[in-house]
């Protein structure tokens, strides 16, 4: 377990010390906010993704990669959202306007799904794969509500 745990927290590490410098300066650019929003949401989404097949039950259930995965994802929600600045919403972005126009709805969108996935992370640890299914659902939908409501359809 603990081979596993070097990747993952040489990816927290990094993305720490992004967000602390990020903390002392903004983003110079539009497009580097855009940029780390979507690598933050393509990392979360492919370690989301992992348990697809596992919960599927097209893949074998293996305790430890679900509780690593799920935990990479719950730490990889948690930060997209400072990406979301002004004047992110023009260039090479998926994002709906939405996004600046109902921005209380946006938050609570996001805080929701990060909530979800927390607890996603806390149940895997547990190793109860029928618990595992029905969180996986509901992040899932969570993930799904704000990809609806302000991500346009590619």
């Amino acid at each position: 377990m603990q081979s596993l745990l070097k990747p993952f927290l040489g990816v927290v590490l990094a993305v720490g010390v992004a967000g602390a410098a990020h903390a002392q300066a903004p983003f110079a650019k539009a497009e580097n906010a855009i940029k780390y929003r979507q690598s933050a949401m393509f990392i979360m989404a492919q370690h989301f993704g992992r348990l697809g097949p596992v919960v599927k039950g097209e893949r074998p259930y293996n305790k430890d990669e679900v509780a690593k995965n799920t935990a990479i994802a719950a730490e990889m929600s948690k930060l997209p959202w400072e990406g979301f600045v002004a004047g992110t919403d023009k260039g090479e972005t998926s994002a709906k306007p939405e996004i600046w126009t109902d921005a209380a709805k946006f938050k609570s969108a996001a805080e929701k799904m990060q909530q979800e996935m927390e607890k996603l992370a806390q149940v895997a640890k547990g190793g109860d794969l029928n618990a595992i299914k029905a969180q996986f659902g509901a992040t899932g939908k969570a993930c799904k509500t704000c990809h609806d409501d302000f991500k346009k359809k590619d």
